[in-house]
């Protein structure tokens, strides 16, 4: 987009001072002609640029010209990686600080950029949540995101879904995730100071760890925010693992949660009206693996993974007459039976019955 385009040039020369046009053109992944265009657009929208010819030429802004896009308070250039995400800004306490961070990198842009980012803001909005999720309600979200932002140790009331039911963790918090409208807390878990052992792997056991080191956290585990019932905040400080990158930890989480929820495989043929129905990992292994039923023409064939024979038959019986279970044999017995019985509940007999009003005769 040529508005990002030209902010992008605008940073650039003042990041790095005197730049080419083929050196933009280089960082920018457009022709050398396009950044002739671009540096002439923001000398006409009032940006001192300007250009010298020749081997050690280039464009660069006039000196001590600066936007003010570095004028930004701490927690309005936090709030910056939220513009597209109001919700969830003011849900992290940042309301006020991403609509002044707006407000000051409006007045920032030239006049052409902020008729773009104007325009931007007024025909796209991001709406996280599905349509069926209920909004929940994440009452200590604040207070888990200052203690991701500062780095220090919580112990939380946590509510899980096996017995017992509420625990309570010391956490050493490592990121925060919003997941399909849900946030996620990736924390490990943070040993109580001065416990036996807790001192790190350069001390002796038992060895009371030194007062302001970062508490030892375990691996990381995911919590969700709903789901922690009460903050005791700490000024025990907390480290990263090594190597630990947020992303691609939950890149991680999610193959691994993928592979545990369909351990299991059915082999199926389906109409085509009942293909359009299948989502998820379903449709993605129908249209990997599918291929053309022999038998009945316009079907599919394939092998799709299912949670399990329980959720299996339920989610086939919901597909009816347009999808059959081919294999394992016991979840086609299953479905059968289960297919038997509605029948049996709908038949003539039991239909008479209800409509004559009393005892068959």
């Amino acid at each position: 987009m040529k508005s990002s385009r030209l902010l992008s040039i605008l940073l650039l020369l003042q990041t790095r001072g005197r730049m080419t046009a083929a050196e933009l053109a280089g960082e920018l992944e457009v022709s050398v002609r396009t950044v002739y265009r671009d540096a002439e657009a923001l000398a006409a929208a009032g940006v001192p640029l300007y250009g010298d010819a020749g081997h050690s030429g280039g464009y660069q802004l006039l000196d001590g010209y600066r936007t003010r896009l570095t004028g930004l308070a701490a927690g309005e250039a936090e709030a910056l990686f939220l513009t597209s995400m109001p919700g969830p800004a003011a849900e992290l306490g940042l309301g006020q600080a991403l609509s002044t961070a707006q407000l000051k990198l409006r007045a920032a842009l030239p006049a052409e950029l902020r008729a773009q980012a104007d325009r931007m803001r007024l025909r796209f909005h991001l709406d996280a949540p599905g349509w069926y999720a209920e909004h929940e309600e994440t009452p200590h979200l604040a207070r888990i995101a200052d203690a991701v932002w500062r780095g220090r140790v919580v112990g939380v009331r946590y509510r899980r879904w096996k017995a017992p039911h509420e625990v309570d963790r010391r956490l050493a918090p490592y990121g925060l995730v919003l997941k399909a409208g849900r946030w996620y807390l990736v924390a490990g878990s943070a040993a109580e100071q001065g416990a036996p052992g807790t001192s790190g792997t350069s001390a002796a056991p038992g060895t009371p760890a030194a007062p302001g080191a970062p508490a030892p956290a375990g691996p990381p585990f995911t919590y969700r925010v709903d789901q922690i019932l009460a903050v005791r905040e700490t000024d025990e400080e907390c480290a990263l693992p090594d190597g630990f990158e947020l992303a691609a930890h939950w890149r991680r989480t999610q193959a691994e949660f993928h592979e545990r929820l369909y351990p299991e495989e059915a082999e199926v043929r389906v109409s085509a009206r009942a293909a359009a129905r299948l989502t998820g990992a379903q449709a993605r292994a129908l249209a990997a693996t599918g291929t053309p039923d022999p038998e009945l023409p316009g079907w599919t064939r394939a092998v799709l993974p299912i949670e399990s024979q329980d959720h299996a038959q339920a989610r086939f019986l919901e597909l009816g007459a347009e999808a059959e279970v081919l294999a394992p044999p016991s979840l086609r017995r299953r479905i059968g039976a289960a297919a038997a019985a509605t029948a049996a509940r709908y038949g003539t007999a039991g239909a008479g019955g209800a409509e004559g009003g009393g005892e068959p005769g």
